[in-house]
């Protein structure tokens, strides 16, 4: 299967907008991330978790332990006002960038 290897600072924006919708654990946001790629993009351990742990450390996203579905204690992450407002800058950046780059790509 071909899996996608994301531009720098893409992964903020698409776990941002994940916990917009729910606050989820790490292996939650990594399968949710796969479903909704249609398994393009399968997030390592490695990858994600540092992720999150910068996002915290930034204010964007909060985190608390509790109790997952499976009854294991497991980091639930939540979105801030800070990192909703983080969210808005780099979808917009995003949308910028993709418009920009069709454009060259079409006039090219």
């Amino acid at each position: 299967m071909v899996t996608l290897d994301l531009p720098q600072g893409t992964l903020d924006l698409l776990v941002l907008r994940v916990l917009a919708a729910n606050e989820m654990h790490g292996w939650g946001i990594a399968q949710r991330l796969s479903v909704l790629s249609e398994g393009m993009l399968n997030l390592q351990e490695g990858t994600l978790y540092p992720a999150l742990y910068r996002m915290e450390a930034k204010g964007w996203i909060a985190a608390d332990w509790a109790q997952s579905e499976n009854n294991r204690r497991a980091k639930y992450y939540r979105l801030t006002k800070i990192g909703r407002k983080r969210l808005e800058a780099e979808k917009e950046s995003w949308d910028r960038l993709i418009t920009t780059v069709a454009r060259i790509l079409q006039k090219a």
